[in-house]
């Protein structure tokens, strides 16, 4: 029994659930955690000794109204190690991992309860079902024997074995990527070495340092994926190659070494595939997604290769030209490559990706940009909260309601980056939408723009505009959510699919009425020219050569090291190199300027969050994103009917319905892959393809 005292011992009394940060402290979780884990074992328990024949409402809505309390520090804890992992919230982590993961098992290993959910299947054309809770009951079935539910008991207490250490090793693979990129930032002890960042990138290089205890010098963080910011602008070509060996070298030895974790986490991996009944973990895995199968993604992926290298390889002419140009010697070299990417920009479109930050403020991004395209397409309005609790504060509470004025949820923004923040960003949520529980969603995103100097502006790049835009898609996927069951809430969707709504959502930041909102100088009040906006977005489109085949490297090393079995015999951590070079090699993905956008060593997607031969979803999701941003043009673009339409027959739906379905009912027909092609520049005529690409970063909940 948890003491009334823990503020989790009963659901806030908070609007919409907001947990009451102000009275949580860390003591909190780990009692929280054991009598949440108690009560949902004796929920299950009832479940399984009903003494009545299995119901809807006593066996599939039991299942779903258990597991409150767990729910509601589960939601805390995972959400905080992410966005402010401070050590004792890193401990609690480390700790119910492996214990949360005996604990789904418990359930999905239990006979009685499969056998309950398995007699409602048997008998599910008798049931008179609608469609959500038809389709509730495939799911649980379905869930129940991928987990091992048909297994006998010496193949199940190996899978409780497996499980249990894979939740362990990739909580800490988390950690070591973190700590590694903490401990990976480049430290630079002369101003004239930072020549080309702005002024406010120096100041906060140089706030950054202090943070972190240096006395002297200035602070070069590193965000997640391989690629550097500040390659772009950094003139100094040694400190741009220690900033690029610093990033590349991440987890290969020393006290943050991943590589035996990973190794590890392959080696688990294809032995509980093979033990469920799949040659390996790629299969496993992308036959419970839209594509089906492994061979449906490399007959998506693999094509495109070709082309893309073909892309690359004609930039990389252009752009090592303008580096002998400036007397350096050859060949072309990764921290070279965006340099002279955004030179080639600057003297074809007349566009200075630099000179473009004093217009994209963020609080002018997020009020005038991405909160204003939400509210004209779907009739939302948010007003700030200043009065509710919040873990950090840089976290900014809004409270949204719909067009008739109904309150709708809350949402939390996190755009700043803190040593105790995981790199990249991501969208999750604290609670999520439910009539049957009455719930309503509270929906958090978090960035990570570096922090500016005291008294200065948040200055945002281009692609951190992209990305604020990117990640409150998934918001609106959560916040729009009105289904019945919580299983089906919000983004709970294939993970193939998952990435399509936060997509879409891009194309508004780069619409001309939205621009001319929220694109104004900081310090004059001038707003972007619209010749340089015309310039921007014709930018936007070139490079793509480069982004597809850093993509589809990192996409196809996920598959390959999940493609692996217990056959082939494990890797030794020395070797991951070696069979990263080898997998690119056969590939034909070899453009030693172009390393892949994560190296294994660091990408946290798969052996740290939900994308385990799962990564390729984003390109798949920009199928269909691809496509449907034709809809909306051809529909007049951003009108209140088209949000409606699209909110109605997508957002709201979550995984209550069939996604491709789904998609079918607001496009007209299925996607088509044409648009996708001409946008990425694999087509011939690409001439009319509409210009941007997804934000892949990553942390919990989804990227």
């Amino acid at each position: 029994m948890l003491p009334a005292d823990n503020p989790f011992a009963r659901p806030s009394d908070l609007p919409f659930g907001l947990p009451p940060f102000d009275r949580i402290s860390d003591e909190h979780l780990r009692p929280a955690f054991d009598a949440g884990m108690t009560e949902q074992r004796a929920e299950w328990e009832a479940v399984a000794t009903h003494d009545a024949a299995p119901t809807v409402e006593n066996t599939l809505e039991a299942l779903e109204r258990s597991g409150a309390l767990l729910g509601r520090v589960a939601a805390v804890l995972f959400n905080l190690a992410a966005s402010h992992a401070r050590p004792p919230i890193r401990a609690v982590e480390e700790e119910v991992a492996p214990r949360l993961a005996e604990h789904s098992d418990a359930l999905y290993l239990d006979h009685r309860l499969f056998a309950r959910v398995d007699d409602l299947h048997g008998r599910r054309h008798e049931l008179d079902l609608d469609a959500e809770t038809a389709r509730l009951l495939r799911r649980y079935h379905l869930d129940f024997v991928r987990a091992g539910a048909g297994l006998g008991a010496d193949a199940q207490e190996r899978l409780r074995h497996v499980n249990s250490e894979l939740s362990a090793l990739t909580t800490r693979f988390h950690s070591l990527v973190l700590d590694g990129a903490n401990a990976a930032a480049v430290h630079i002890g002369d101003r004239v070495e930072l020549d080309g960042l702005s002024p406010e990138q120096v100041a906060a290089a140089e706030q950054a340092a202090r943070t972190r205890g240096h006395a002297q010098g200035w602070l070069l963080t590193l965000v997640l994926p391989t690629s550097q910011p500040a390659l772009a602008v950094l003139t100094n070509r040694s400190v741009r190659q220690r900033l690029h060996e610093a990033s590349v070298r991440r987890g290969l030895g020393g006290d943050h070494d991943t590589r035996p974790v990973l190794t590890r986490l392959v080696a688990l991996r294809a032995e509980r595939a093979e033990l469920l009944g799949y040659p390996e973990h790629a299969s496993w895995t992308v036959t419970d997604q839209t594509a089906g199968s492994v061979a449906a993604v490399d007959a998506m992926l693999t094509p495109m290769i070709g082309p893309a290298i073909a892309n690359a390889r004609a930039e990389a002419g252009e752009l090592e030209a303008a580096l002998r140009a400036d007397g350096l010697d050859g060949p072309l070299q990764p921290w070279d490559w965006p340099f002279y990417a955004d030179r080639v920009r600057r003297e074809r479109f007349a566009v200075d990706a630099s000179a473009l930050r004093p217009y994209f403020e963020l609080d002018r991004v997020l009020r005038d940009g991405v909160l204003n395209a939400a509210s004209r397409l779907y009739g939302v309005s948010f007003t700030e909260r200043h009065d509710l609790p919040t873990y950090h504060p840089d976290v900014r509470v809004f409270e949204v309601r719909d067009s008739d004025g109904s309150p709708l949820g809350l949402f939390l923004a996190d755009w700043f980056a803190r040593e105790t923040k995981s790199g990249g960003a991501w969208m999750s949520t604290y609670a999520d939408q439910s009539h049957l529980l009455g719930h309503r969603p509270v929906v958090t995103v978090n960035l990570n723009v570096p922090r500016p100097a005291d008294g200065e502006p948040a200055l945002l790049t281009g692609d951190e505009v992209r990305t604020a835009f990117h990640e409150f898609g998934h918001a609106l996927h959560g916040l729009f959510s009105d289904v019945r069951y919580p299983r089906f809430s919000g983004t709970s969707v294939p993970r193939d699919f998952v990435e399509f709504p936060s997509q879409v959502n891009e194309m508004w930041a780069w619409d001309p009425d939205v621009l001319r909102a929220y694109a104004v100088h900081h310090a004059t009040g001038e707003p972007l020219a619209p010749e340089r906006i015309d310039a921007m977005l014709a930018a936007r489109a070139s490079g793509e050569g480069f982004a597809t085949t850093e993509y589809l490297a990192a996409a196809l090393l996920d598959l390959a090291w999940h493609r692996r079995t217990t056959a082939a015999g494990p890797v030794r951590p020395g070797d991951v190199e070696d069979v990263e070079r080898d997998v690119l090699a056969v590939l034909g993905l070899t453009l030693d300027a172009v390393p892949p956008r994560y190296r294994t060593t660091y990408f946290a997607h798969v052996f740290a969050g939900g994308y385990s031969a799962g990564y390729y979803s984003y390109i798949w999701s920009e199928v269909l994103d691809a496509d449907m941003v034709g809809w909306f043009a051809e529909n007049g673009g951003l009108r209140r009917e088209n949000g409606d339409a699209f909110r109605a027959g997508l957002l709201s739906r979550g995984g209550a319905v069939d996604p491709m379905e789904a998609f079918a009912a607001v496009r007209g027909r299925a996607p088509r892959i044409e648009p996708l092609l001409a946008r990425r520049g694999l087509l011939a005529d690409d001439a009319a393809a509409p210009a941007g690409r997804a934000a892949e970063p990553t942390g919990t909940g989804v990227s």
